[in-house]
């Protein structure tokens, strides 16, 4: 392993996954509403969601994405329209209290625009030539579903002991409303993005 190019990998990948972004908006509006046992459910769901699509992209999803223009489309619109409908209902609930199921977090995470264009465009570039590249792409998917586990589990402690701050009827319906926002502005970035030359 290359530690120059895996501790600028480790830097810029803790920085996406701190940035909020649809997952953190989740996890915070499910922490926020739910508790903390939801919103650490919802990071349950997002690390699978974040480790099936680091594994894909890692195995040659960007090849096939390169490739099969019309997969690509597919896979675009069906995430832009899950995080339009997402943001919807954020916006149509802001304020009210209620259950979320924990596997929004899976398919938030399948579809999250940030993780898709991030490992899609800059994982090969942390890939040494000269040592082989299977290894040095599974610690890489290692290590990045560990601490996105890590740092949205903070999100969602830090949003469950904060409960009660953000059940003030008005701080809901504002968080209802940014979450809303968020997810909407990534269905529309995903809808936005094209494939990777």
């Amino acid at each position: 392993m290359n530690v120059q190019l895996f501790t600028a990998f480790l830097l810029i990948t803790a920085l996406l996954f701190v940035t909020p972004g649809p997952m953190v908006t989740l996890i915070v509006t499910t922490g926020a509403r739910s508790g903390t046992r939801a919103a650490l459910s919802t990071v349950a769901g997002a690390t699978l969601g974040t480790s099936i699509l680091i594994t894909l992209i890692a195995c040659g999803l960007n090849f096939v994405v390169q490739n099969a223009a019309m997969l690509f489309e597919i896979l675009r619109w069906a995430g832009a329209a899950y995080l339009f409908w997402l943001g919807i209902q954020a916006w149509r609930r802001a304020g009210a209290v209620a259950a979320l199921p924990p596997v929004r977090g899976f398919f938030v995470a399948l579809s999250n625009p940030k993780t898709i264009a991030f490992f899609t465009a800059f994982l090969p570039q942390f890939v040494d030539p000269s040592l082989p590249a299977g290894r040095q792409l599974a610690a890489m998917c290692a290590v990045s579903v560990a601490l996105a586990a890590i740092l949205d589990s903070g999100w969602a402690l830090a949003a469950g002991w904060g409960r009660t701050w953000f059940l003030a009827p008005a701080r809901a319906k504002l968080l209802g409303r940014v979450s809303g926002l968020a997810l909407i502005g990534g269905g529309i970035w995903l809808s936005l993005a094209r494939r990777p030359a």
